[in-house]
């Protein structure tokens, strides 16, 4: 490979599809992946959904729709074969970009749709005080008992009536004192 990109990097694509096809082509690119040996080719592919909450009956009821009807997202290293194989996937009307040639998202715009994780940088680690810097117990202060990294959450003891009381925090809702 000429390009300076380790092949197991790749880029995400935004693919087209047919109206209510998202999954289908999800699962025919996944088994045309795993049948043709492509794993370090066409790396994940993801139909981004969100959780909803309806009120049905009275009932709240939580649903997963999906974020962008008509689109699934590909990471893949982009090569004639790879582009052939998600270009001609039954329901797939085509990439996102100008003409034949696909134009990956940029890290941002990954980021910024959820779809991929990216690890979060800590400055604090068990044992540290740290502050609340947001939400309901926002200038209280505590030591980080654990971190949940896969959660993205943390585990502060703090001071509350007069006791240590631990409370469940994402990692950005506090900062090392």
């Amino acid at each position: 490979m000429l390009n300076n990109e380790a092949p197991e990097n790749g880029k995400w694509y935004v693919v087209h599809t047919y109206s209510g096809y998202e999954n289908k082509v999800k699962a025919n690119l996944e088994k045309i992946v795993e049948n043709r040996n492509m794993q370090d080719y066409i790396i994940d592919v993801v139909v981004p959904m969100e959780e909803q909450i309806e009120i049905k009956d009275g009932k709240k009821k939580a649903t997963l729709k999906k974020v962008f009807p008509g689109y699934v997202l590909v990471k893949m290293m982009m090569s004639d074969e790879s582009w052939y194989i998600v270009r001609n996937t039954r329901g797939v009307t085509g990439f996102v970009g100008p003409g034949s040639k696909p134009v990956p998202l940029s890290d941002e715009e990954v980021k910024s749709m959820g779809v991929e994780e990216f690890a979060p940088v800590l400055d604090y680690e068990p044992g540290d005080n740290v502050r609340v810097i947001s939400g309901p117990l926002e200038n209280f202060i505590g030591i980080v008992e654990e971190i949940n990294t896969e959660k993205k959450k943390v585990r502060v003891s703090v001071s509350m009536f007069g006791r240590e009381t631990p409370v469940e925090l994402e990692l950005f809702q506090i900062q090392k004192m």
